[in-house]
């Protein structure tokens, strides 16, 4: 017994102080299998080694043991059985007992288990610990963690190409091995690199892509004419000859200089050249594109030379945004040569000359002669009125004098100012008393201006001479105080001894007849309607340009295109941006260069007509640009344009009611103008415009009496020294040239026959001169195709040879508003017939099928030349089967309109109808 006590205390020794050994930590921080041993001890007190497999220990075990004991250097736990004995047909019980080992603090540990002679087998151990296997989050990376607590925190890094954003980047693991909550922190990948995988690395953008910022976006192409050669690029450079300015963003395309302007044009004068020119036909892909003016003054001896300081541009040498300039101060007779740069944001970033058009100019010798005679004609203490003697120009009227002054000093400091005057006489005010003034003038003619006159000396009044002016002012101003009122005196004496007498009743009885005929004859504006005002009127026509029209800068102004020309120049659509409004588009009217002052005037009188006016059926006036060239108008756009062609463009497609809208929106504008007095003078289809809304405003103000009498267009035809458009003229004005409100009324009365015809030409193909001698013989148009009655007859009253026998344009809104009430009425359709005092012309009769040569021929001949394809593929080829077409045979070859279908069946019924020749023309 002594001997197995022995034996036992030395294994036990053994065990606990030799068996376990400390373990190095520097070798390996990691547990593993291959630290564990296990030693089983059966309850014979015999020590069996297990070796390193735990389960191969059990198998070869076979002693029935009373209990175990594990053992780490000390006892951990005791593990006993639930049930010793199993009871016949029971089942076989095991126990599981799950011991948590730790903290450790060393590299690794025996495990033993101890038998204390229990009757019980150890099954299975197992080993194990639990850890957070690595995660890559929003582009971090968080490794293997083993939590040594409740909760470890793990710190995280970056993936590849990732760059840190916010707070320090740490997760927490739990200690079940799993990851709690979100990643503290995240990053992004940095530029030319876009994220892959979900967010779990950072790929570079390939070749020819990029991508410019830090963060989650896509890479994306290079931009227009830039490149990138190897993969990973932050910005795309530009390729040669390309560039980015340093306001442009890096991902924006590359731009290039412009090329050359073209098409330079001089317009000469004798001392000064407007240069005009057309926009290079590349503008390097950029919009911020200016001009630059260089001038040489050039010699048969000597090169070219720049021109010197005298020379000056308007508006501005450097940095023109316009396509025009006017240059100032050259000398007669000489030679320069110009030359236009064009520049634009990334011109300065070129090794190459800007790209240039040059032209070459002579000025003429034409130079207004000096100015002479310059006097003093009255003079204050701080003013001097000045006078000169007018040149005398053969060639050229004077324009206007500019005048030039400045304190004469003793030194040869200069400080000139400036002064304009169309007359020959100026007073130069808020002058020193007593002081010496130096005068120059010159003379501007439509050549240019002339040399400063030579210098003239003034002196203003001393203190002391001012004294005997303020006594003779004084004097008058006394005397006429008491003239004024010895005239007062006289006519209260004469009101006096005339008050009562028969006279007063028989004058007022005459005053009161004369002012009810005046009303009768010429009826007075209506109270509280502006009453219109003659923009001829004025002195300076420019005046009533400032008075009636706002001024617009030409910054706020963009042209888009070219819709149209007019008589003074191109019709463009623009937009109009006003700093604090709303952008809206606008019809630009341009004044074409080369113009003289009075084409000048001409063209801006239409705006200063124009501006007096404000009524929905009245085109509105945006506003003028006259401080910079071009001269233009700006109105309200109309998206449908003029009237006329819009109605032939949509032939049959609008009914009786929607026309006689139209017609009514005319109608009360008219009656807007008659109101204020004004006479159109050319109200025609052609001068109405249409909005996208269908509403119909009068426009076109002043035009039509300022065309010349080489003007192209047939509209208008000479008569006693004008242009008018005979075929909606009264006749009274074709004659006489009698334009009031009633003669108006009759060219509203064209328009409504154009307005029922949809855009039908008036009167047709006559000649003006038939046009006049049917008129003067009282033939009047007949109702176009299915037109109302009652409207017809409206024309008709138009028509009155007798111009008070007219309605006013009051009446006629009445009389629409009416239709437009009572839409019954409107189905009452003219037929032919006039009357005795109204013959009526005979519309184009269609020729018949004898008189056509083809199918096409008779659809041109009744404008119906779009359905000639659509008739051939339907195989009506001949004229015997075009006289069989009905309303489904119409419908099934394509024409849907009703106005076509009733034009075309109308056609085929009287071509049914004449069987013989019929000739084309008018009956009177």
């Amino acid at each position: 017994v002594l001997v197995l006590v022995w034996v036992w205390v030395l294994v036990w020794v053994w065990v606990c102080h030799g068996a376990v050994r400390p373990a190095d930590p520097a070798n390996s921080p990691r547990l593993s299998s291959d630290d564990v041993a296990v030693v089983a001890v059966p309850a014979a007190g015999v020590w069996r080694p297990a070796g390193r497999s735990i389960m191969a220990a059990l198998t070869h075990l076979r002693t029935c043991l009373e209990c175990l004991c594990v053992c780490a250097c000390q006892q951990v736990d005791t593990v006993a059985a639930d049930s010793l004995l199993r009871k016949d047909g029971g089942e076989r019980k095991s126990n599981l007992k799950t011991l948590r080992l730790g903290p450790l603090t060393k590299r690794g540990f025996y495990l033993a288990f101890q038998a204390q002679g229990a009757c019980m087998g150890l099954q299975s151990v197992r080993v194990f610990f639990k850890k957070c296997s690595a995660l890559t989050r929003t582009f971090v990376h968080f490794p293997d963690t083993v939590p040594h607590s409740l909760v470890q925190q793990a710190q995280g890094q970056c993936v590849d190409n990732a760059i840190q954003q916010g707070a320090t980047l740490h997760m927490f693991c739990g200690e079940d091995g799993q990851w709690v909550g979100q990643p503290s922190g995240a990053c992004a990948c940095r530029a030319g690199f876009e994220p892959l995988d979900a967010e779990s690395r950072c790929q570079a953008c390939l070749p020819d892509y990029f991508k410019m910022s830090l963060g989650a976006d896509q890479c994306r192409r290079c931009p227009d004419f830039s490149n990138s050669i190897s993969g990973g690029s932050a910005v795309c450079p530009c390729r040669p000859t390309y560039f980015r300015a340093e306001s442009d963003l890096p991902d924006a395309p590359c731009t290039t200089p412009p090329s050359a302007p073209r098409s330079v044009v001089p317009l000469i004068s004798d001392t000064s050249v407007t240069l005009e020119w057309s926009e290079p036909l590349e503008r390097g892909g950029r919009h911020d594109l200016t001009y630059v003016v260089q001038c040489r003054r050039c010699s048969s001896r000597e090169r070219c030379v720049p021109c010197s300081d005298s020379v000056s541009y308007r508006p501005t040498q450097h940095g023109l945004t316009q396509r025009q300039v006017v240059v100032w101060g050259l000398e007669p007779h000489s030679t320069y040569s110009f030359s236009i740069q064009a520049f634009n944001g990334v011109s300065q970033l070129s090794s190459m000359e800007p790209a240039s058009e040059s032209v070459n100019i002579t000025t003429s010798n034409n130079v207004p002669v000096l100015v002479s005679g310059i006097r003093r004609s009255q003079a204050t203490e701080n003013s001097v009125t000045l006078q000169w003697s007018i040149p005398v120009e053969p060639q050229y009227s004077i324009l206007e004098y500019q005048l030039r002054f400045c304190q004469k000093k003793q030194d040869d400091s200069v400080s000139w100012q400036y002064k304009e005057s169309k007359t020959n006489h100026v007073v130069l005010g808020d002058l020193r008393k007593g002081t010496q003034y130096e005068v120059q003038v010159r003379a501007r003619t439509t050549a240019g201006y002339s040399n400063f006159s030579p210098s003239s000396t003034f002196r203003t009044l001393p203190d002391d001479d001012s004294h005997p002016h303020l006594l003779v002012t004084g004097v008058l101003v006394a005397a006429a105080t008491l003239l004024l009122i010895i005239v007062i005196k006289w006519l209260s004496f004469l009101m006096f001894y005339t008050i009562g007498t028969p006279c007063k009743t028989s004058l007022s009885k005459t005053y009161n007849v004369s002012w009810a005929n005046i009303e009768s004859r010429f009826p007075l504006p209506t109270a509280g309607i502006k009453v219109y005002i003659d923009p001829f009127t004025y002195e300076d026509p420019n005046e009533a340009v400032r008075e009636f029209a706002k001024e617009i800068d030409v910054s706020f102004v963009k042209i888009e295109e070219v819709i149209g020309a007019g008589e003074f120049g191109e019709v463009c659509r623009g937009r109009l941006k006003v700093p604090g409004k709303k952008e809206n588009y606008v019809a630009i009217k341009t004044l074409k260069g080369g113009y003289t002052d009075k084409q000048r005037r001409d063209f801006l009188s239409e705006a200063s007509i124009m501006g007096q006016f404000q009524h929905p059926n009245i085109i509105h006036l945006e506003g003028v640009i006259t401080a910079s060239c071009p001269v233009m108008i700006l109105t309200e756009y109309m998206e449908n344009g003029a009237l006329d062609s819009f109605l032939r463009q949509n032939d049959g497609q609008f009914t009786p009611i929607q026309l006689v809208g139209m017609l009514r929106g005319i109608a009360s504008g008219m009656k807007y103008l008659s109101e204020m007095s004004y006479v159109h003078r050319d109200l025609a289809a052609r001068n109405i415009l249409v909005n996208s809304n269908l509403v119909c405003k009068v426009s076109d103000f002043g035009l039509s009496r300022f065309l010349q009498e080489n003007s192209s267009d047939p509209t208008y035809t000479s008569s006693l020294g004008g242009k008018i458009p005979i075929r909606w003229t009264a006749p009274e004005a074709i004659a006489f040239r009698k334009f009031t409100s009633a003669s108006d009324v009759w060219s509203y009365g064209i328009v409504m026959w154009e307005v029922m015809s949809f855009g039908e030409r008036p009167y047709w193909d006559m000649s003006n001169q038939d046009v006049i001698n049917a008129i003067e013989q009282d033939y009047r148009l007949p109702p176009p195709p299915d037109c109302p009655t009652s409207l017809h007859q409206l024309m008709l009253d138009c028509w009155q040879k007798d111009r008070a026998a007219r309605p006013r344009f009051s009446t006629i809104v009445s009389a629409l508003d009416k239709l437009i009430r009572n839409p019954a009425s409107l189905k009452i359709v003219s037929r032919e017939g006039g009357g005795p005092s109204h013959p009526l012309l005979d519309q184009r009769t269609p020729p018949p099928l004898s008189a056509c040569g083809s199918v096409g021929e008779w659809l041109r001949a009744i404008k119906m030349e779009r359905y000639e394809d659509s008739f051939l593929q339907a195989g009506f080829t001949s004229f015997e089967l075009i006289s069989q077409i009905s309303t489904e045979d119409l419908l099934r070859i394509g024409v849907t309109l009703a106005g076509h279908q009733k034009k075309i069946l109308s056609s085929i019924q009287t071509l049914r109808v004449h069987k013989s020749p019929i000739t084309m023309s008018m009956q009177y």
